[in-house]
This record gives C-alpha cells, sequence and structure tokens, in this order.
C-alpha cells in the first residue's frame, strides 16, 4: 500500500539518497547505548519524538531510502515483497511505546513525517503529535480547515476534493459549505500550519530529542531536532542507517527501533502495552463523526511556554523552508562509526554506569545514579 502512496505522489527527482547501507550495534554496546538513553529520558524534562518510516516496517509497511526502501527498489523497477495495506496494518511494539511513555510523561510530543496513520490507531490523543506530512486516515475541510477520522484510508494524494460535505454540523458546530479533502500532502505542498508550529515550538523546547527510524532528509522535519540542540537540548538518534545529522547527535543507536525501545522500557520497568482495537478511532469512526483538529487552546498554551523558555536566547539560525523538500546527504560527510564522532558519546569497556551522568554531560549531571528511577540499575 505505500507503494501506491509513493506511486500517487507527483514525479520527484530530489530524493535524497537511497539504499545506504546498514550498521548493526554489537550486543554489547546496544546495551550500554540503550542504557545511556533511558538514563537520558530519565533526567530530561522536556523529551520529544521526531518518527519517520523506519517504525513501521514491522508492521509490514515497507521504508522508502532502506535496501529495500520502495524508491531504492523503485531505481531498479521492482517493488518491495512485503507491502502490507494502510488499513489491515496495525501499530507496531514502537508506537505502542510512544503511546505508554506519553501517558506516563517521560515523553511530552511526537512529531511524525509517517502518513500510516498508525499512531492514530495506537489511541494516541491529537494535542501529543504534530503530523507534518498528513495522515491516510483523515480528512480535511477546505472552508473550516476541521480534520475528521475516517474509517479507511483515502485513495487519494495531494488534498484532493472527495466531494464529501464537511462534517462539522454533525459535531454540534454550525453548519460549513465546504467539502473535505485528503490530509495527505504532496511535494508541492506547504505543511499545516499548526502542526508545523507545535512541531517547532516543542523541538526548541525539548532538552532532549529523540529521532527514530529516519534518516532526516525530507526538510523542514528532518531539520527540526537541530532545534533542540540550537537552544542546548540533546539529540538522539536511532536507525540503522547513516543520518544528515549523525555529527550533530549527542548519541547514535544502530539497531532495529522496536528492540531498542523495549530494552529501554525494561530498563525503565515500564510495561510494554498490547495493541488493543477498542482505542483504535478508525474503528470507532464506522460508526460516529470524529474529530482530530489540533485545538486553538493547545496552540496558544503551547506559544507561551515557548515565548517564556526562548526570551533573551538567540538561537543561531531560523528554519525558513515550510514546503516538504529533500536534502541531499552526502555519504562523504558521514563519520559511519559511532565513536569515531567527536560530538557523540563515546563508550569504553572500562566506563561503569557511576561514569555515565558525566561522560554524557547531561543537564542534572550533579545527580547520583542511586537518585535516579532506573530500576534495572
Amino acid at each position: 500500500m505505500s507503494c501506491n502512496y509513493a506511486e500517487g505522489l507527483s514525479p520527484y527527482k530530489h530524493k535524497g539518497k537511497l539504499g545506504l547501507p546498514e550498521k548493526f550495534e554489537p550486543v554489547d554496546k546496544l546495551k550500554t547505548k540503550c542504557e545511556l538513553l533511558a538514563l537520558l529520558i530519565n533526567q530530561s524534562k522536556h523529551v520529544v519524538v521526531h518518527t519517520g518510516a523506519g517504525i513501521s516496517t514491522s508492521a509490514g509497511i515497507p521504508d522508502f531510502r532502506g535496501p529495500n526502501g520502495v524508491w531504492t527498489l523503485e531505481k531498479k523497477r521492482k517493488k518491495p515483497s512485503t507491502n502490507v495495506s494502510f488499513t489491515d496494518a496495525k501499530p507496531t511494539k514502537t508506537h505502542m511505546i510512544l503511546r505508554k511513555l506519553i501517558e506516563c510523561q517521560k515523553v511530552h510530543f511526537i512529531i511524525s513525517q509517517n502518513i500510516d496513520g498508525l499512531h492514530l490507531k495506537s489511541g494516541l490523543d491529537r494535542k501529543y503529535i504534530a503530523e507534518l506530512h498528513g495522515n491516510m486516515f483523515i480528512d480535511e475541510c477546505n472552508l473550516c480547515k476541521k480534520q475528521f477520522i475516517r474509517n479507511s484510508p483515502v485513495e487519494t494524494v495531494g488534498k484532493k476534493c472527495s466531494g464529501v460535505p464537511c462534517a462539522s454540523e454533525h459535531m454540534g458546530g454550525r453548519p460549513c459549505r465546504g467539502r473535505l479533502y485528503d490530509g495527505v500532502l504532496d511535494w508541492e505542498h506547504s505543511l499545516p500550519e499548526n502542526d508545523l508550529f507545535m512541531a517547532e515550538c516543542h523541538s526548541s523546547i525539548a532538552d532532549l530529542s529523540i529521532c527514530l527510524g529516519t534518516t532526516l532528509q525530507i526538510v523542514p522535519s528532518g531539520n527540526l531536532p537541530l532545534e533542540t540542540v540550537k537552544y542546548g537540548g540533546k539529540l538522539v538518534i536511532c536507525n540503522l542507517q547513516p543520518t544528515k545529522h549523525d555529527n550533530k547527535a549527542d548519541l547514535i543507536i544502530n539497531y532495529y527501533v522496536d528492540d531498542i525501545l523495549e530494552k529501554v522500557m525494561n530498563i525503565l520497568g515500564i510495561e510494554i502495552p498490547s495493541y488493543n482495537e477498542n482505542d483504535n478511532p478508525t474503528i470507532l469512526a464506522q460508526r460516529m463523526v470524529i474529530d482530530w483538529t489540533v485545538e486553538r487552546q493547545n496552540v496558544l498554551a503551547l506559544d507561551k511556554t515557548f515565548k517564556a523558555k526562548t526570551k533573551g536566547i538567540k538561537k543561531k539560525r531560523k528554519l525558513v523552508k515550510s514546503k516538504r523538500n529533500s536534502s541531499e546527504l552526502s555519504i562523504n560527510n558521514i563519520e559511519i562509526d559511532v565513536d569515531s564522532k567527536p560530538k557523540i558519546i563515546k563508550l569504553d569497556e572500562n566506563d561503569t554506569r557511576q561514569n555515565y551522568p558525566t561522560y554524557c554531560n547531561l543537564p542534572h549531571s550533579q545527580q547520583k545514579p542511586a537518585d535516579m528511577l532506573v530500576t534495572s540499575y
């Protein structure tokens, strides 16, 4: 089904680097890095997660730039052998973990490039997510801009009109003469204003940004994690392939995202929830109208928090692009080996857990490991 989505997009040559080599951490180093990530999460006050296509591959939805990605194989005139429909795809372990971490207030916001609707199906509340490239399970009114959840994925891509009248009247609102359009962006479309605003604000407020399953090649979404760095926060990248911003990261973990987060949850002592269809609003949408619009009061409250946080702080530069676009990634400018990066946390077999807060340069480095809530230590 993601193949159909890719085919529905307008022709576009600059899709970034495709098929970059994947790398897997040795078991011992993976364990140590997951412990570091858990520690960073515990010691951070505002954690933002940036998600890409790599978190949905275990649901049977191919990514785009991986060795067997849609665009990688497209150049060879092939298609992925596994391609589950958006209708049948279910949230992965990562999707359910992220929802749980939101509920536990360990993660405070999610910024997603994915259009597959799996964050939605997991039961995640709208106020905790920015969907920068749209959602196959969302319709939007062209007049009042309200968004509504569908019970099946849209059949079109690129904000095309379905001819269906706006459903705002059924939500107790005023009658609207608008028509519903699919909410999936094509290359030339500007990103949704409220989603982009929330994404920029949360990225700037965050003292920790975690990137999961994305090579960060599409802008402006791929540059948002740098907002955290510009304001003095930490950046963690979890991906099998090298990314555009590896040299800016404080920690890189090359492994399957599901496995990384499962280990982190075990360290944190938090149970991983199972997917429950009763929490899936796309199923509920079969018998009722469900609003998925960003609430204005949440935007205003975030704006107030953002201004208070950044008052008197001048960041190095501002994001200027608001349209979806790709950014070239040069493999020659990327040091794939984590231990060779000056800004990456360098792991040594002789380092002990007692030293983690020091060489992580964490905001609360004065705390001792005994003061942490990491239950497996």
